[in-house]
Order: structure tokens, then C-alpha cells, then sequence
């Protein structure tokens, strides 16, 4: 998914200096953002107070929304380096396509699973016949410098493992390990992403790993985590130092729960770019609208995307949090 911000502002990620080693309480507002001509996504990182858990640097959820007789998902070919981007689905389905020449209809419970490296471009549209829910989320992880400049790659995961923690809870485990299941999904990082349910009833602790960091994503129900109850679109910061969650839900419920060692690198995100420096971001800009590398969505029907305007100030790399 992109940002389709005409003036992005950007975001400087990174760093451990402002990551606490106990553990917190903070929830993060959503701003609202329209994506293509209709699709409404509540963006919840980066925000105001933080821009990464983990390598997790990018949270969009949008729906339940009714598509029924609306065009859904329409996200024109647009350019990615540095990251890798996450499509998770709860209801409908997402037709991706790249300049690899990758094309999969997303459904839930699948993951779908782009690696940007050096450059790739994409294009995401709910199917011409879709049904008539879209719900989900569209997650970014940055890449290590070790590897923000690997090759480009797409993966498609439709099976993934499950974790029943009984007392009502389950999950799928979307990247990285949970409880001992790991998903087939490749990561450059230490860091995790799972689906959890929460049948009615449930009161139970999930146990998690101290070193990393967490945070909670509400997708559907009013899950109550660490004693917070979130509704839907919500994403509570938890911290570090944590060896277990302590979860309850009055009504069936289900949530994101991400997590991963802090990212000791500092870097810049603008847009859909992710580099060291204004010079990293320049540079893709100027290829995106002018050269080769991105490649071409072959098989989109359409214009692209165009970059907006770089900030008339030097971007730089800073801190985790504003």
C-alpha cells in the first residue's frame, strides 16, 4: 500500500535511545487518510509520539468497509526501496502486482509478502468481482543496512502456522516466531507479527520475549490488553521488558500483536522511500520519475503514481520518537 500524501512529511526512525526498557502503557492516535478514490485507512504508525516498534515502521487498518458497490482498493503502481510491506486480510481481497511480474489475488489469513530491497514498484486493487467487506491491515518492516539494497522479492504464504494458548485464545503467526511456531515468511531482523483471536470469556497471558518491543492493534471485537481495553482501529505501545501479556475479552475479539528488537539504525522515510539520507531519497525520487530501476507494473492498465516534491529542507536521519 502507498502513501498517497501529496505533501509526506518526513519521518525520522530509529535508534534506541528512546526506547524504554520497561514496560508501558501508550496509545497512539490514528490519523485518517484516503487512499485511491475511496478506500478510508486509519494510520497509526508513524504517528506524532512514535515512529517504530521493532522494524515495524508503517501500520495502516482500514474497514470493515463496504464495497459492495464501490470500486474498493485502487492503489496505481508506485515505488518502494528499503522496506519490506505486509498485506494481512480479516474480510475481501487485494489483487497485487509488481514490476517482478508477480500477480496474486490476496484472501484472508494468506500473507502476502514484498521485499522492496534496492527497487521494486507495485500496484494493489481490490478485483474487479470482490466481495463485499474489505478489511485489514498494510504493515511496512525496514530493512537492516545490511540489506536495504538486496534484490527485490515477492512471496505468497496462503498456509501459516496456528498457536492455540488455550483458555479461548489462538493465533496465526503472520512473520517471524510465536510461542515456538515460526512463519515460512522471510525476515532480515529480529521480529514478530501474529494474528490473535480471543474467543468471549477469554482471561489468559501470552508469553513474550523481553528483549523485544510490542504493540497491540485492535482489528475487530474490544480486546483488553495489559488491562486496556481497545477498540477497533486501536494500537496500544507496550515496551519492552516483557515476559508475558495479560488478555481478556468480553465479546469474540482479534488483534495484531507486533513486536521485535528495537532498531538500532537511524533512518529516513518519506513517502514510499526508506534510506540513510536526504541524498538515498533524492536519488530514488529522481529514478522513479525519470529512469529504469523501479522496472514497470507490466500488466496494470494506467498511469503510475507520481512523486510529490521534496521538502525544501534537507531531510535527516534523528530518533525514534518526536
Amino acid at each position: 500500500m502507498s502513501n498517497l500524501d501529496l505533501r509526506p512529511a518526513p519521518s525520522v526512525c530509529g535508534g534506541r535511545a528512546d526506547v524504554t526498557a520497561q514496560p508501558v502503557r501508550e496509545l497512539l492516535p490514528a490519523k485518517p487518510v484516503t487512499l485511491g478514490a475511496s478506500t478510508q485507512v486509519r494510520r497509526l504508525l508513524p504517528s506524532m509520539g512514535r515512529r517504530m516498534v521493532g522494524a515495524w515502521c508503517f501500520v495502516d487498518h482500514y474497514g470493515p468497509e463496504d464495497i459492495e458497490r464501490e470500486p474498493g482498493m485502487q492503489v496505481p503502481p508506485h515505488p518502494h526501496i528499503g522496506l519490506q510491506t505486509v498485506s494481512w486480510l480479516h474480510d475481501g481481497e487485494v489483487l497485487h502486482r509488481d514490476s517482478l511480474g508477480s500477480e496474486q489475488v490476496l484472501r484472508p489469513g494468506q500473507l502476502g509478502l514484498m521485499t522492496a530491497g534496492r527497487a521494486i514498484a507495485h500496484a494493489e486493487q481490490s478485483p474487479r468481482q470482490h466481495a463485499k467487506l474489505l478489511h485489514g491491515a498494510q504493515l511496512w518492516v525496514a530493512l537492516p543496512d545490511a540489506h536495504r539494497h538486496t534484490a527485490p522479492a515477492w512471496e505468497h504464504h496462503a498456509e501459516l502456522p496456528q498457536v492455540s494458548g488455550g483458555g479461548g485464545l489462538s493465533a496465526t503467526v503472520i512473520l517471524g516466531e510465536l510461542d515456538g511456531a515460526r512463519s515460512p515468511g522471510t525476515t532480515f531482523t529480529p521480529l514478530m507479527g501474529a494474528d490473535l483471536t480471543l474467543a468471549a470469556g477469554t482471561d489468559t497471558r501470552l508469553p513474550l520475549d523481553p528483549d523485544f518491543e510490542y504493540a497491540a492493534l485492535t482489528m475487530s471485537g474490544e480486546a483488553e490488553v495489559d488491562g486496556v481495553r481497545l477498540p477497533p482501529g486501536s494500537l496500544l505501545y507496550l515496551g519492552c521488558g516483557r515476559r508475558e501479556l495479560p488478555l481478556r475479552a468480553d465479546v469474540d475479539s482479534s488483534f495484531l500483536l507486533l513486536g521485535g528488537e528495537p532498531f538500532d539504525e537511524r533512518l529516513v522515510m518519506w513517502w514510499n522511500l526508506i534510506g540513510r539520507s536526504h541524498q538515498d531519497i533524492a536519488e530514488a525520487r529522481e529514478e522513479w520519475m525519470t529512469g529504469t530501476l523501479f522496472g514497470e507494473v507490466s500488466s496494470y492498465s494506467g498511469p503510475r503514481l507520481l512523486a510529490p516534491e521534496l521538502p525544501p529542507v534537507p531531510l535527516k536521519a534523528r530518533g525514534r520518537t518526536r
